[in-house]
């Protein structure tokens, strides 16, 4: 297949998924007197279905594969302990106060200092 009948053909299915969507909007507005739980599982279903239609896409493809090798990364990940997780956190709580404190004293100094010279 050409390289501009497969363009065309991404464009169309580029329609057909907004037009789903606009669709689940105007559906979801139309049908509001109906109970919400209805309304969200229509919506999920068109969801599904304008997802679908949009991997079939050269860039919906792309995305696929950019999602794939993200889940390959955050695999490779090394996550902290539960104790790193705590130490880290004690530690920059105290830094806070400690910068807090130092902060409050400048603020004071400055703010006496301003008072002696505005009198």
């Amino acid at each position: 297949m050409s390289e501009a009948a497969t363009s065309r053909l991404d464009s169309l299915k580029w329609i057909v998924v907004l037009a789903v969507v606009a669709g689940g909007i105007y559906g979801n507005s139309y049908y509001a007197d109906q109970p919400i739980l209805y309304r969200v599982l229509a919506l999920l279903v068109l969801a599904l279905i304008a997802g679908w239609l949009a991997s079939l896409t050269q860039r919906g493809g792309e995305f696929l594969t950019l999602v794939k090798g993200s889940r390959t990364e955050i695999r490779k990940v090394v996550w902290p302990t539960r104790q790193e997780t705590t130490q880290t956190t004690l530690i920059v709580f105290v830094f806070v106060i400690i910068m807090g404190l130092i902060l409050w004293g400048l603020d004071s100094v400055l703010g006496w200092l301003a008072s002696l010279i505005l009198g």
